[in-house]
């Protein structure tokens, strides 16, 4: 007989594959017409689907009940999400391009994420009470990288295309890649001196000194320069092995396409597994696997790697909605909801934009200052905040003192999860909405405008082609003198004449190969007719009309007309002038 399996797998299938599907059908409309960010509506869905509404989604029974199981799952799944995304990053970047615009990197990385880790720090220090400089420090780090995921929104589509120019969008990936994984040395630093020195170093041994070795050993050391070396080995070694599979024919087309997916997915297990920095390692690999730019011209074209990055980023967002402790932001004991808005908006205001204003004289690819006040503002904080909270939570439970979590550790861990949380989550907000609402700005007080005018609006007056071109011509026969018409010279080609409004303009000559005034392949001109007459310097004067060619031109009057159109013959011209 048959039974019902309303089981959690059936529900998360049903539901993840249902909101896709029916997004899909929309996506365009809501991406590319209403410029709202996949990550935002992810979200928005994967809080509807939550415990915290339709319940259809419930994270905590798929950690068996264990809070700390879940904050495991949802590590891991950040690093998959981050090693595929900076993988496709490198791989979208131009021949080597982190060697040709290391300076304007530099500066970025350097003092750009000092100081937005330093002005992140203090915002948290001073509305967040009861806490030291130590523990703002650890918060301010883990929003500090910009997020290439919800930068994604802001470098692809038509808004980007339009108004984005194409240096300005390498140099947002190359930045949004490298400083995801640059990341540690100012995540650990407060971490490091926390466990040595927090709480008089209570269960632990070597105070700060001890603290600082491992900071330089063990961070800059271990995790931030191997995994540099590793990913650039890595990548060079399938760039090699896949040219030399390739010139033998020993790769199909599939195979090729999903190359650089399957190299994120080897790097974040093996680098994991040695315990680097894997999202670092990931964006150098990618970066040097498309040194020679032949991977990424090859794959130029192609939809697969975008398609799976879609469905990765949607997944992410809408586990993120699912996960998300909602209700902390109200009720919670680390900081009140008045003063957590605030927090929320000045650090999206004061955490990049000043520095990247300051710097942007510097940066060749930030050559104005609103392209400097739009980089500025649109630093997103997402997935990478997401997943150095989840490291710093797994580093913070090693801190114990007889097998528990020693009391400042679990405050931190607190203030940590609240704050971060609430960040990310007023920035996917934010910068979901910020394009959609400008546009808005933009266009709604004219509409408004034009449609409350009490003053009538003047219907401009008919504009009839045909009639002021003949008619114009035929004054001008009646002034001129004979002795300087200029009919069409022999062997004069017709060239094509468009309408641009009010104006007549001509396009190339396609035959002769001299440009015409005005434009050339203009956007929103209408193919009105065809010009016969000729405007070089070459022309002869005036002759008799009789027995003019057909193509060469059309007699009106005593004068050559300029323009036949399309629904014409070598007649019209004489019913015209007769008429």
């Amino acid at each position: 007989m048959p039974t019902l399996a309303v089981v959690n797998f059936n529900i998360v299938c049903a539901t993840l594959g249902g909101f896709i599907t029916i997004f899909g059908l929309v996506s365009y409309l809501l991406k590319e017409k209403f410029y709202l960010s996949e990550a935002l509506i992810s979200l928005v869905a994967g809080l509807i689907f939550s415990p915290h509404a339709t319940n259809f989604i419930k994270p905590l029974d798929y950690a068996l009940g264990s809070e700390e199981a879940l904050g495991t799952i949802t590590l891991y799944f950040t690093r998959l999400v981050l090693g595929v995304q900076l993988v496709l990053a490198g791989v979208q970047l131009p021949s080597k391009y982190l060697k040709k615009e290391w300076r304007s990197l530099a500066l970025l990385l350097g003092p750009g994420m000092t100081v937005m880790w330093l002005s992140t720090s203090l915002l948290v220090w001073a509305l967040v009470p009861n806490i030291s400089f130590l523990f703002a420090l650890a918060v301010g780090a883990s929003v500090t990288p910009t997020d290439p995921v919800l930068s994604n929104s802001i470098v692809k589509g038509k808004f980007a295309d339009r108004n984005i120019p194409k240096e300005l969008q390498k140099i947002i990936i190359a930045e949004s890649g490298a400083n995801d994984g640059l990341g540690y040395p100012f995540l650990f630093l407060p971490l490091y001196l926390i466990k040595y020195t927090g709480d008089h170093g209570l269960g632990q041994v070597g105070g700060a000194s001890k603290a600082m070795g491992y900071w330089f050993g063990e961070t800059w050391g271990y995790t931030i320069l191997l995994s540099v070396v590793y990913g650039a080995t890595i990548g060079w070694i399938a760039k090699e092995l896949l040219h030399w599979a390739e010139e033998r024919k020993y790769v199909d087309r599939e195979s090729f396409l999903v190359f650089a997916i399957t190299l994120a997915l080897f790097i974040v297990g093996t680098v994991g597994m040695i315990g680097s920095d894997d999202v670092l390692a990931c964006f150098i690999a990618g970066n040097v696997f498309t040194w020679d730019d032949w991977f990424r011209l090859e794959t130029l074209d192609d939809s697969l790697q975008p398609t799976i990055d879609m469905l990765l980023n949607v997944a992410v967002f809408m586990w993120f909605g699912a996960v998300c402790p909602w209700s902390s932001f109200v009720h919670n004991n680390v900081i009140p909801i008045y003063r957590l808005i605030p927090l929320g908006i000045l650090v999206l205001l004061l955490r990049r934009l000043p520095i990247v204003y300051l710097l942007h004289k510097r940066i060749p690819q930030i050559e104005e200052k609103h392209q400097a006040l739009f980089v500025g503002f649109f630093g997103p904080i997402g997935v990478s905040a997401i997943f150095y909270l989840y490291v710093s939570l797994e580093f913070l439970r090693q801190i114990d003192v007889d097998g528990a979590e020693r009391e400042d550790a679990a405050r931190l861990g607190e203030v940590m999860t609240v704050v971060i949380w609430f960040l990310a989550i007023c920035s996917i907000v934010v910068h979901g909405l910020s394009i959609p609402l400008g546009k808005l700005g933009f266009y709604l007080p004219r509409t408004i405008s034009s449609a409350i005018s009490s003053d009538p609006v003047e219907e401009p007056a008919a504009f009839h082609l045909r009639d002021r071109t003949v008619n114009g011509e035929q004054s001008l026969a009646r002034t001129s003198p004979r002795s300087e018409q200029l009919p069409a010279p022999d062997g004069q080609h017709p060239r094509a004449m468009f309408r641009v409004g009010h104006s007549i303009v001509r396009n190339r000559d396609s035959r002769s190969g001299v440009a015409k005034q005005k434009i050339s392949n203009p956007m929103d001109a209408r193919l009105i007719g065809t010009a016969v007459g000729g405007d070089s310097d070459a022309q002869t004067r005036a002759q008799n009309h009789a027995g003019t060619p057909v193509g060469v031109g059309v007699p009106v009057g005593p004068v050559q007309r300029a323009i036949r159109f399309p629904d014409e013959t070598s007649g019209a011209g004489d019913a015209e002038r007769n008429g």
